[in-house]
């Protein structure tokens, strides 16, 4: 007994995206739905629109509330303190500081620790500037988080804590790669020197004969003219 025929009829079959059911709603696999990078960038956007909307048009923005937090959480920080504290990368948050300073939210000065760097400390300004931010800023987060089922948040932030860990292990690790790969290299030219000096220790040393040498001194004796011989000549 034949089973049912086919409804699109012979031919190749079109292809289609598998669909992952999830709960109530059926999810399409596949291409862009499983790109972690683009995802991510999807739900950055989103968590960059929640909190210009709740800071305002005058707010802080996302990496000055940054700045911010972590100096007023350890005042002193200097450039590289606030790179490791806030994952800004180190260009981008040298023109950061520099503006906040010109706006008066920090203040500036020599290291006690390092005299050839500046630390840097919040100012009134800026310890104001914090504090009517913090409840905006709980507020965006608020609405992140409510996004989720409450089963699944904390979940989510231990996801992003082990996200941003490596992130901030990572300059760390390539630095330990490249003094592995220095040492290595330092390692490969003393074995290639030592090799090219033993080679050279193998060798036999060319020796001048004796007789050669005997030739040779006759040979300056007999240029050489007694004085007494040239006045009798």
């Amino acid at each position: 007994m034949l089973g049912p025929l086919n409804a699109e009829g012979p031919g190749p079959k079109r292809e289609s995206n598998t669909m992952v059911k999830s709960g109530k709603q059926a999810k399409i696999k596949g291409g862009l739905a499983d790109s972690p990078s683009h995802l991510m960038h999807r739900v950055l956007q989103l968590s960059l629109d929640i909190y210009a909307e709740e800071a305002g048009p005058d707010g802080l923005t996302q990496r000055q509330f940054a700045v911010l937090e972590a100096v007023s959480a350890r005042s002193g920080l200097t450039q590289t303190d606030l790179v490791k504290a806030t994952g800004i990368d180190r260009s981008t948050l040298a023109d950061l500081v520099a503006r906040m300073t010109t706006k008066g939210l920090l203040d500036r000065e020599r290291s006690t620790l390092d005299a050839r760097a500046k630390a840097v400390r919040l100012s009134e300004q800026g310890q104001a500037a914090l504090e009517a931010a913090r409840p905006r800023v709980a507020a965006a987060d608020k609405r992140i988080l409510a996004l989720l089922p409450k089963a699944r948040r904390e979940g989510f932030l231990d996801l992003l804590t082990s996200l941003t860990d490596a992130a901030d292990a990572a300059p760390e690790q390539a630095r330990a790669e490249a003094k592995i790969a220095r040492k290595a290299a330092k390692e490969a030219r003393k074995a290639e020197k030592a090799a090219k000096k033993a080679l050279d220790g193998a060798r036999p040393k060319k020796k001048k004969k004796a007789v050669e040498v005997v030739a040779e001194t006759g040979a300056v004796e007999a240029m050489i003219i007694p004085l007494k011989d040239v006045a009798k000549a």
